[in-house]
Formats: C-alpha cells, sequence, structure tokens
C-alpha cells in the first residue's frame, strides 16, 4: 500500500470514529443535546465511578427518544440524577443557575431588599444597609401590593424578586401596605454588593459572623472584619447556620489563622489524594478563638472549623455540624443551565472523613427554640466565658 493510499485509510478510520463519538449530538434536537451534555458531564466526573452502582447508559437509552421539548430534558436529567442518590449533584434551570451566579459575584441590580411569602402578602424582611431601600425608607414588615403597577397575586417569589430587580439607574416603583396605611415608593435601582460578614464588638471580643462561603468576597471581608479587631482579646467566629460554598475560601480563611500546612484533603474519583495546603503566613491571626457551629454548619463551614479544631487553633462551641464531607464542581450547559457535581469527597487535617458524622464542639451547648423566642443565645454566651477564661482552659488541656 502506498503512503497516499495510507494516509486515506488512516483519515476514513478516524472519520468512522469521530461520527461513533459524536453520534449522540449529531442530528439531535437542542433540549435532546441538553440532556446528553449533562449526563455525559456526571459520568465523567462524578466521583463515585460505579454511578451509585447501576448501569449509567440506563438513562440515554430510556429517555433520548422521548425528549420533544427542554422541559422535557429538565424532566429527564432530574430523573437520572437522584438515581444517584446525591442531594449535592443537581441540575440548575436558568433561573436557578443565574441566583447561583449572582451569589458568587456577591452583586446584582436592584433596590436591596429582602422578600418572602407570609401567608397571602409577599412582605420584606430585610433591608439591606445603605442600599437604595434603606434611603427610600422600605422597612422590614412592609407589604408589597404592585410593582410597577402590577398586581402581583398570583405570581411566584422569583418572578417579583425579577419584576423589583433591573438595570442600574432605571427606576421601580413599589406599592406598600405600612400600618394600614398605603404608600409609594419610586426607587432608582443601583449595584449591591452582598456581604457575607458581619462584625459586632463586644467590649475586648469581636464577633464575627460568616453568613455564606458563596461569594468570591467573603475572604476580603474576613480580613478587613480581623484588621478591625486587632486590639480585640478574643475573637468568636459564628458558622452557625452557614451552609457552605466556596473551597478555596474556606482554605483562605483557615490560612489567616494558621502559619501553614495542609488545610484539607481532597479524596478524588479515582483514590488519588491531594493535599490542599495553605500559605506561609508569619503575620497569622494568634488572638484566641472561639468558633460556633450547630447542625446548619456544612461544607465549607466544616473545612474550616475541622482545620482550626485539628490544629488546637479554636475551641468549638455549639452542636454537631451538618456532615457534609462533598466537594462540587459547577458546570455551565447550554450557556444558561447549570450543572452542580460531586467531584470528590474531603478529609480534615488528621484525615477524619465527617461526611454524615459531622464534627463535634469541644462544648456542646443547645440552642432551643425558647431561647430564640426569648431573645436569649447560650452559645454565644458559652463562648464568651471561654475567651474571658481562655489561658486557663487552654492550660487544662496540657
Amino acid at each position: 500500500m502506498n503512503k497516499k493510499n495510507t494516509y486515506i485509510l488512516i483519515f476514513s478510520i478516524f472519520i468512522v470514529f469521530f461520527s461513533w463519538a459524536l453520534q449522540d449530538f449529531l442530528f439531535k434536537t437542542k433540549a435532546q443535546r441538553l440532556f446528553l451534555t449533562s449526563i455525559y458531564n456526571v459520568q465523567n466526573s462524578f466521583y463515585d465511578k460505579s454511578m451509585n452502582n447501576q448501569n449509567w447508559g440506563y438513562w440515554k437509552n430510556r429517555y433520548i427518544t422521548k425528549i420533544h421539548s427542554v422541559e422535557d430534558a429538565y424532566i429527564a436529567i432530574d430523573s437520572a440524577l437522584e438515581s444517584l442518590d446525591d442531594p449535592y449533584t443537581r441540575f440548575l434551570r436558568p433561573d436557578e443557575f443565574k441566583e447561583q451566579s449572582m451569589n458568587i459575584s456577591a452583586k446584582l441590580h436592584g433596590i436591596g431588599v429582602n422578600i418572602t411569602q407570609l401567608g397571602s402578602n409577599v412582605t420584606i424582611v430585610g433591608v439591606l444597609e445603605d442600599t437604595p431601600a434603606q434611603k427610600a425608607g422600605l422597612k422590614i414588615g412592609d407589604i408589597i401590593l404592585k410593582i410597577d403597577d402590577k398586581d402581583i397575586k398570583g405570581l411566584k417569589l422569583n418572578e417579583i424578586a425579577d419584576l423589583i430587580r433591573g438595570e442600574i439607574n432605571t427606576k421601580v416603583s413599589l406599592k406598600i401596605s405600612r400600618d394600614k396605611k398605603i404608600v409609594v415608593y419610586n426607587i432608582k435601582r443601583s449595584e449591591i454588593k452582598i456581604k457575607t460578614v458581619k462584625l459586632k464588638r463586644d467590649g475586648d471580643i469581636a464577633h464575627i459572623t460568616i453568613s455564606s462561603f458563596l461569594s468570591k468576597n467573603t475572604p476580603d471581608e474576613v480580613q478587613e472584619a480581623l484588621q478591625k479587631s486587632k486590639n480585640a482579646k478574643g475573637i468568636i467566629l459564628d458558622l452557625r447556620g452557614n451552609t457552605g460554598g466556596l473551597l478555596p475560601n474556606a482554605i483562605e480563611i483557615a490560612n489567616m489563622f494558621l502559619p501553614e500546612g495542609n488545610i484539607v484533603s481532597v479524596v478524588d474519583r479515582n483514590g488519588k489524594k491531594i493535599n490542599l495546603e495553605g500559605k506561609k503566613n508569619k503575620d497569622y491571626i494568634k488572638t484566641p478563638l472561639v468558633i460556633l457551629i450547630n447542625e446548619g454548619s456544612a461544607s465549607a463551614s466544616e473545612i474550616l472549623s475541622g482545620a482550626l479544631k485539628d490544629y488546637n487553633r479554636a475551641i468549638l462551641v455549639g452542636e454537631k455540624t451538618f456532615g457534609k464531607g462533598l466537594v462540587q464542581r459547577i458546570e455551565t450547559i447550554q450557556k444558561e443551565n447549570g450543572l452542580n457535581i460531586t467531584i470528590a469527597k474531603y478529609l480534615t487535617p488528621n484525615g477524619t472523613d465527617i461526611n454524615k458524622k459531622g464534627i463535634e464542639p469541644d462544648y456542646k451547648v443547645e440552642f432551643s427554640n425558647n431561647d430564640f423566642l426569648n431573645h436569649k443565645d447560650p452559645q454565644l454566651k458559652k463562648a464568651k466565658q471561654i475567651l474571658q477564661n481562655y489561658d486557663k482552659i487552654k492550660q487544662g488541656e496540657k
């Protein structure tokens, strides 16, 4: 066979294999490609290579010819993902993906209110500081009746939120019911920066609350709070109800309190273990530290609290954490949809797998409904007591 014929044969073989590889995508509708792209992404990345001990190809064969619309694709994808028995691997429709992306970028365009459905009323339950809503005079408890003269009865919360949001410098009109009076507010929208960190001072104690690790700005906000707390004799890091977020955020914040070392180990689907080390930090925070945790503290919150506990850098107070020791990756599907895929599990620096087990506090303190109703916080009270006797407690541990 001459060289020309050899090239032709090789090219022909390549074309055949290339066609086989793409046959699932050629001549398929957009909805079918959405389905196939999603399940192939999961198949190639999911941390359990057995796909929960099932034949993953079954889902393609079951649904591909039945998908005639995008909604069909959504249902098929959700069904396949449910079979993995992993609540963290999930498909995000455009509105959900947009919401997640806004939380990561830590900014949105709007007026700065949080709303919820209370009975039959859409009620403002939060007014963010230094926002158009606060400057205009909106208050917690205000009931929204109309938006730009549009009756909002029957609309979903996300639809109402979309009506309030809008481009910077455009105006939105809100018809509000307050104390049986009707008031109309015309408010100019602006960029709203979402704050995830709050600082309170109680004498020599700095109380820093991190509500989420999802924003890429969270480490900077923590650093700013620590800078303002330089003269504090004790720090309380409040992670209660913090369900997690971005893994790098937990690592970077842990590194603020540690001189160096492994902060978390990640084990991938092939069993390969990678230690994620903190940078050498000679200026790490040495101030006595207590971390507040509860059953709502998960994922990145557990990475941070687990690392600082293993290094004996912090005392943990509260209740056992949630127990989410899995890592997700975010994929963009057809530009407007998203896919969160569990790609690995993680271990604390001591090699502890906390998935479905959680992290136990050093001091178990419950926070009951009665405490909440009576505006009491026994966990915070205990944290302050520990900081006031920190040296004696630490000496007792030796």
